[in-house]
């Protein structure tokens, strides 16, 4: 049986400076359980919103350009799509791309469920950096960088992983 091959979003950023350092591609996930007041892209929060995309076709196009640092996995929420974003994820680590990824969850959150819900763990394993917690509109502070309200945290997952504590990026 041919596994699914594709992943829903609500749209695409071909170029970006401001989803992590350097210029990045910047993928939205279509589905969100969160609901954050204030969302700034609430029109990902429906799963069956946005449109279907060939996983293959978009790590292509991002493997040709020459000037992308990294990708960035934004929303809606990655982590409703983990088993797809991860398998991308990989592809672009591979690649020697640097992947990060916000979602309205924890940290600590995705280690308690990471071998409960489908793709955590490997997305976890192939991302550089994850930007978690909910927006929060009430700490919502301009000119943060990479995060939308102070509550989030900018976590090193690598080096984390290896000292067993949070180190932020």
């Amino acid at each position: 049986m041919k596994k699914d091959k594709t992943v829903r979003l609500s749209g695409i950023l071909p170029e970006s400076l401001v989803n992590g350092p350097g210029i990045r591609r910047v993928f939205f996930a279509q589905g969100c359980l969160h609901n954050c007041k204030g969302c700034f892209n609430s029109e990902t929060h429906d799963f069956n919103g946005g449109e279907e995309f060939d996983m293959d076709k978009l790590i292509d196009e991002v493997k040709v350009n020459p000037m992308l640092k990294g990708v960035t996995f934004s929303g809606g929420d990655p982590w409703e799509q983990a088993d797809k974003f991860a398998y991308m994820a990989k592809q672009f680590k591979d690649h020697g791309l640097n992947v990060w990824c916000y979602t309205g969850y924890s940290y600590e959150y995705i280690l308690d469920h990471m071998d409960k819900r489908e793709g955590w763990r490997e997305l976890l394993n192939n991302i550089d950096v994850l930007v978690d917690g909910k927006f929060d509109e009430t700490k919502k502070i301009e000119g943060l960088k990479f995060k939308g309200s102070s509550n989030q945290r900018i976590i090193d997952i690598k080096n984390s992983d290896k000292e067993h504590i949070i180190l932020k990026y």
